[in-house]
Parts: structure tokens; sequence; C-alpha cells
């Protein structure tokens, strides 16, 4: 026989949200250091033409640039969501659901944004 203290002992705070909450500020971070480059490449990127973009998206260092930006942004947005999702959705079965989804739309997100910058660097 368990006392109610015996029965929730231990079942508190997972101790995984400090994790999510570091990842969180650590991208936050790595977009606002990398802001102000993705501006700038927008910024040379005005008033070029097709084969001109494609020149300038070309060159490694930006291309790095703008793949990390990417990268920081969607896994940003991927933890916020999904921070959302976990503490305002209720019900178990449309919590994991919209999860899923989540990760999902920003896998998607990210392979869509990485894709169309290769393919407009390359020059196609």
């Amino acid at each position: 026989m368990r006392t109610p203290l015996a029965r929730v002992r231990n079942l508190g705070s997972s101790h995984s949200g400090t994790k999510d909450f570091w990842r969180q500020r650590l991208t936050a971070v790595a977009m606002v250091l990398l802001i102000v480059p993705v501006i700038i490449v927008v910024i040379m990127l005005l008033g070029r033409n097709h084969a001109g973009a494609a020149q300038i998206l070309g060159s490694i260092p930006i291309a790095v640039i703008l793949l990390l930006f990417i990268i920081a942004s969607t896994w940003h947005m991927k933890i916020g969501m999904q921070i959302v999702i976990e503490d305002y959705v209720h019900n178990e079965k449309l919590k994991i659901a919209g999860v899923m989804a989540n990760n999902f739309f920003c896998v998607a997100v990210a392979l869509a944004s990485i894709y169309a910058i290769l393919k407009l660097s390359s020059g196609v």
C-alpha cells in the first residue's frame, strides 16, 4: 500500500526542459550574429539578374552563412513551436500528432530553403 506522496514522488519535472531552453537561446544568438551578413547578402542580390545572383550565391562563404542561418532559424522554430504544442495542447493524441507535424514541417522548410539556395547558386 502506497501513500499519495509515494505515488507522486519522482514523477515531477522531467529535467528535459533545460536542454531545450538552452538550445533555443543558442539558436537565437546564432541568428542574431548571422542576421547582419544575411541582410548584406540580400542587399547584394537586389537588382541582380539570375546569373548575378548565382555568382554571388555560388561563393562558399556566402553559401555557408545562408545555410547556417537556415539551420539555426528552422531549429529555433521547431523548438519554439514544440514548446507551445506541449504546453497548450492537452489531448495526448493531438499533442503527439502536433509535435510530429511540427517536426515534419520544420524539416521540409529547411530542405526546401537549402534546395532553393543550391539550385540558384548552381545557375540552373
